[in-house]
């Protein structure tokens, strides 16, 4: 999360955070949301008990949200999961997460490495849209 936060800060036109263009569909702002989240909802609310009360329409559909906006949102999203992990047993890692993905039954361990590999995803076409679209 702080390497999203660093891309959110890399852009030259804080405006160009919003862009989409042609077969780019999702802005890093919405992707940015998306994070947000994601880990808010999988982590702080399942695993934390934050009463976190994710709306995932809206991480898709909101835009032109400040840079420092997002920024804010960003490190209360680490906080959140620097509260919960640590607090995460070697029983709770090898159990069960407490609810199903897609359909499947994972260990939280498991579950953990697969939203860890999702920020890592999103996170790179955070990358190519700074890249591609703030000229």
């Amino acid at each position: 999360m702080n390497k999203l936060k660093d891309e959110l800060e890399l852009y030259q036109q804080e405006s160009n955070i919003w862009l989409i263009d042609g077969h780019i569909l999702n802005s890093a702002g919405n992707l940015c949301l998306h994070l947000i989240g994601n880990l808010n909802t999988y982590i702080g609310a399942i695993l934390g008990h934050s009463g976190y009360i994710r709306n995932r329409p809206e991480e898709f559909s909101r835009k032109d949200i400040p840079r420092g906006e997002l920024i804010i949102k960003i490190e209360q999203t680490i906080a959140v999961i620097e509260l919960t992990l640590p607090l995460l047993t070697d029983a709770q890692m090898q159990s069960e997460y407490p609810q199903e993905v897609n359909g499947s039954k994972l260990t939280t361990e498991y579950f953990l490495v697969h939203l860890a590999m999702h920020l890592s995803y999103h996170l790179g076409q955070v990358n190519y849209h700074r890249r591609l679209l703030d000229n």
